[in-house]
């Protein structure tokens, strides 16, 4: 029997184990761009392999944004557990390093209750700071986030921009004027510190230290764009339109990670009268195609030795992934 064959518990009903037995237990990445069938295929290991899911998606940690990034609903939680899904309010920003410090943190207790953790997502970066680690940066008081905004606001992007520059010039130069989070966030950090967020980046940081295992969907482009624009107007017809009208309601700077969200700024539009439902929901379709191509691109350079999964049924996806993972416990036990 492996580590992916191990009996299975209810939600909630776990089986601690002792520290040699959780140290043998890796890390499973199931990662892909959008609308590759991540979350359905993470969901079906989860269950024959008594796994936790946890999310690394950059959208879905936000609560109120449920229909558009495809976050798991209550059917789907109670049949495995998850973590960090609707974890915060659009108005609190999640920077890469404060989801790791929560990812590290869920992984270790899902870890500990004999459970496999599952890194469910498609956001690069977040998996490349999970396991090479980010310079430990001390925590930017809001105060300092508020001010930030507000200088870029009453300054203007380019201003604000050259204002950062001056004060971290690798950044100053590396950054874009209209890249707005980073911008902001490098602001934040020299402002908060008095150390230029370049410097804090040179620092080694701390790398993951268990066994990693990375699942990759890679779907033919066709299916791939086909499922995308499928997507669409399924969201819209169970209601992501009065997702985004409570969202904007909100009056939150449209900065905000949240506010910029595949379907927010499309249909934003709508309700201003900038755009027919029918234009929305079109450049849903088309902002959603160019995302997953650049996730694709990225995933093939960024993580070249991952296992790959090409197939597009969850039955043949599932079938292939416990190959994988056999295959890797196996090699590494």
């Amino acid at each position: 029997m492996t580590d992916f064959q191990g009996p299975e518990n209810p939600p909630g009903e776990e089986k601690p184990e002792t520290d040699d037995q959780a140290a043998r237990l890796p890390l499973v990445i199931v990662t892909g761009p959008t609308a590759s069938g991540k979350s359905g295929l993470a969901l079906a290991l989860a269950e024959c392999a008594r796994g936790t899911l946890i999310n690394a998606d950059s959208m879905q940690v936000y609560r109120e944004l449920r229909i558009l990034t495809a976050r798991p609903g209550e059917a789907d939680a109670a049949r495995v557990p998850h973590r960090l899904y609707g974890e915060l309010a659009a108005a609190d920003p999640c920077s890469a390093a404060r989801w790791r410090a929560m990812a590290v943190e869920a992984v270790a207790e899902v870890t500990a209750a004999g459970r496999l953790p599952l890194l469910v997502g498609g956001t690069g970066l977040y998996f490349r700071a999970f396991a090479e680690g980010l310079a430990d940066i001390p925590p930017v008081p809001a105060e300092v986030r508020a001010a930030a905004q507000a200088r870029r606001r009453d300054l203007g992007p380019e201003a604000f921009h050259a204002e950062l520059a001056a004060r971290d010039p690798v950044l100053g130069g590396r950054l874009a004027p209209g890249d707005t989070q980073r911008v902001l966030r490098a602001w934040e950090v020299v402002e908060a510190t008095g150390r230029p967020l370049s410097a804090w980046q040179e620092t080694a940081p701390e790398s993951y230290p268990g066994r990693v295992i990375t699942l990759v969907l890679d779907p033919p482009r066709q299916d791939l764009y086909a499922a995308c624009d499928a997507r669409v107007p399924r969201m819209v017809a169970e209601g992501a339109l009065d997702e985004v009208t409570a969202l904007v309601r909100l009056g939150l700077d449209p900065a905000l990670p949240a506010m910029r969200a595949l379907g927010v700024p499309e249909l934003a539009a709508h309700l201003r009268g900038e755009l027919s439902l029918d234009a929305a929901t079109a450049a849903m379709q088309q902002a959603t195609r160019r995302y997953a191509k650049r996730q694709t691109t990225w995933f093939r350079h960024q993580m070249a030795d991952a296992y790959r999964i090409t197939a597009t049924d969850l039955e043949a996806q599932a079938a292939a992934a416990m190959m994988h993972l056999e295959k890797a416990d196996q090699t590494c036990g």
